[in-house]
C-alpha cells in the first residue's frame, strides 16, 4: 500500500514519512493525465454506440483518419518563396505565395525554395563576429582575393554577387545543382580570376571597374546557364581592388610617379598647343609680308622700267626737246618746295642792301637735284 493511502499509521494520519510531513504542492495543482483519457473513453463510447470496434465505430474512425490526411494537404508559400510540388517525387507545378493545396503525402510533397529573394555571396572577405566592437567585422580571405594580372602582378580584389533564382528556373535550381551557394561561388571567383588575367594591372587600378564588373556579371550567366543551374546573376560588385598589403607602398609610390608624369605631359602638350599655333601665325604673317614686298618691288620695277622705255622712245625722237623738257621738269621739283629770293641787279634796285640769312641757309637741307633717264645730273 503507497504512503498517500495510509490513512493513518504510526507516524499519524495524511502523507507523511517516517521523517515528518511530506512535501506539500505548492499553487494549483496540474490534472491527471490518467483521469483525462478515462474521461475522452468515456465520451467515445457514448458518441459511438455499439463499442470502438463496432461496424459505426469503424467507419467513422476511418472518416476521421480520412479527413485528417486531407486536411494535410494545405500549405502556405511565404512571400520571398515559391512552392515546387512534386508528384511521387516528379516535379508537376509551381504555386506562387498564399494558401495552396496539394495531395497528401505519399501522393505529393512540396519544396519551398527562397525564389523571390536576392541573395548575396562574398568572395575574398567574410564577416567574423567581433565581441571587441559589439558586432561583426570583414576578415580578409587571402586565398580567394589574390589574382594575377596579364602583365603578372598580383592584384587584391574583393566583391560580392547579387543573385537570386530564375522566374522560371525553380526546377532547374532545385534538381540539377546540389549546393547552389558553393556553386555561384566557384563560378565567380572563376570569372573574375579569368577577366583579371587577361587585363594589365593599370586599367585594374584605375578607370576599368564598371567594365570589369559588366564582364564578369555576363561570364557568370553564361557559365551558369551551361550548368542549367536555373540561376540569375543580378549584380557585380567591386568593393576593393589594391595590390597586395605587403607592396602597397610601393604601388603608391608609383601611382604617384606616374600622375606626375602625366600631368607634366599634359602642362607641356598644353604650352605646346598655345606656341606652335603663334609660331605658325607669325611665320604666316612674314610670308605674306614678304610675299607682298615682293609683288610691290616687282611691280614698281615694272613700272620705271616701262616709263624709261617709252621716255626713251621719245627721247630717240626729239633728243633736244627732250633733254629740255626733262631738265625744266627736274629743276621744277626741285625748287618747288624751296623759297626763292629773286633779286634783280639792275638799276632798279640800287638802294636796296643785299642780306644772305646764313644762319637760316645753313639750316635748310642741300636741295637733290633732279637726274637725267641716263643717270646724270644738272
Amino acid at each position: 500500500m503507497p504512503w498517500k493511502n495510509q490513512g493513518g499509521g504510526p507516524w499519524g494520519s495524511g502523507p507523511k514519512g517516517p521523517w515528518g510531513t511530506g512535501p506539500q504542492p505548492v499553487g494549483p495543482r496540474p490534472p491527471d493525465l490518467e483521469d483525462l483519457l478515462r474521461r475522452g473513453q468515456d465520451r467515445l463510447q457514448q458518441i459511438m454506440p455499439g463499442g470502438y470496434f463496432s461496424g459505426v465505430g469503424i467507419t467513422l474512425i476511418l472518416l476521421i483518419i480520412i479527413a485528417l490526411w486531407l486536411l494535410s494537404g494545405f500549405f502556405r508559400v511565404q512571400s520571398e518563396e515559391q512552392g515546387v510540388v512534386l508528384r511521387f517525387g516528379k516535379h508537376v507545378r509551381t504555386v506562387d505565395p498564399g494558401l495552396n493545396y496539394h495531395l497528401p503525402y505519399p501522393i505529393e510533397t512540396v519544396l519551398l525554395p527562397k525564389a523571390l529573394r536576392v541573395s548575396t555571396i562574398s568572395i575574398g572577405m567574410t564577416l567574423i563576429d567581433d565581441p571587441a566592437r559589439r558586432g561583426r567585422s570583414i576578415r580578409d580571405v587571402p586565398e580567394e582575393s589574390l589574382m594575377l594580372t596579364g602583365d603578372e602582378n598580383i592584384v587584391d580584389v574583393d566583391f560580392t554577387v547579387l543573385w537570386r533564382i530564375k522566374p522560371n528556373g525553380v526546377g532547374n535550381f532545385l534538381f540539377n545543382i546540389q549546393n547552389p551557394e558553393g556553386t555561384v561561388k566557384a563560378v565567380a571567383e572563376s570569372a573574375m580570376r579569368e577577366v583579371i588575367g587577361r587585363s594589365d594591372i593599370q586599367p585594374i587600378l584605375t578607370g576599368a571597374r564598371t567594365q570589369n564588373e559588366a564582364t564578369v556579371q555576363d561570364l557568370m550567366q553564361k557559365t551558369l546557364d551551361s550548368y542549367g543551374a536555373g540561376i540569375q546573376i543580378t549584380q557585380v560588385q567591386m568593393q576593393k581592388i589594391d595590390p597586395p598589403a605587403q607592396v602597397i607602398d610601393a604601388f603608391r609610390d608609383v601611382q604617384a610617379a606616374r600622375a606626375n608624369l602625366e600631368q607634366l605631359s599634359n602642362e607641356a602638350q598644353t604650352y605646346a598647343n598655345k606656341v606652335v599655333p603663334e609660331a605658325r601665325g607669325k611665320a604666316a604673317q612674314i610670308l605674306q609680308a614678304a610675299e607682298g614686298y615682293k609683288e610691290q618691288a616687282v611691280a614698281e620695277a615694272k613700272g620705271q622700267s616701262a616709263r624709261f622705255l617709252k621716255v626713251y622712245e621719245e627721247y630717240k625722237k626729239a633728243p633736244d626737246v627732250t633733254r629740255e623738257r626733262i631738265y625744266l621738269e627736274t629743276m621744277e621739283r626741285v625748287l618747288g618746295g624751296s623759297d626763292k629770293l629773286i633779286y634783280d641787279g639792275g638799276s632798279s634796285g640800287q638802294g636796296i642792301v643785299p642780306y644772305l640769312p646764313l644762319n637760316e641757309l645753313s639750316a635748310k637741307k642741300p636741295t637733290t637735284t633732279g637726274q637725267l633717264p641716263s643717270g646724270g645730273t644738272r
